[in-house]
């Protein structure tokens, strides 16, 4: 397992791109403000943004997301399989495993303090 990126949930999702791009200086993967998801570099792992409404629209399980500002992403082998680990521990899951945009399955859950994680595994290279 690796953190893959801190991810913001955003309302805004222009100003927010240009904020983290000419205010921070941060470098997208793609110079595109339109969103609605965009990583920036920052080292081993990124910071991404991602458009509430979008995020919400794609994973409709996610709908508690509308009074999320963040999510941490973890890169796991086999979100089945860990998905799986963390149930048997004491998580429970919010999404069970699925495809979103036929690169990636994803799984989400909620630490203690209802915190926003994603189990995230790579279907396709990026």
């Amino acid at each position: 397992m690796e953190l893959a990126q801190v991810r913001l949930i955003v309302s805004d999702f222009t100003m927010c791109f240009r904020f983290y791009r000419d205010v921070l200086g941060l470098k997208p993967q793609f110079d595109d403000d339109s969103g609605p998801y965009a990583k920036f570099e920052a080292g081993a792992a990124g910071i991404a943004l991602h458009d509430r409404a979008d995020l919400v629209r794609s994973l409709p399980g996610l709908a508690a997301a509308a009074g999320d500002r963040a999510l941490v992403v973890l890169k796991v082998d086999d979100v089945e399989e860990y998905a799986a680990s963390v149930v048997a521990r004491g998580a429970t899951l919010i999404t069970e495993p699925s495809v979103m945009r036929e690169r990636l399955r994803v799984a989400h859950l909620r630490d203690p303090e209802g915190n926003l994680i994603e189990l995230q595994e790579w279907l396709a290279p990026r």
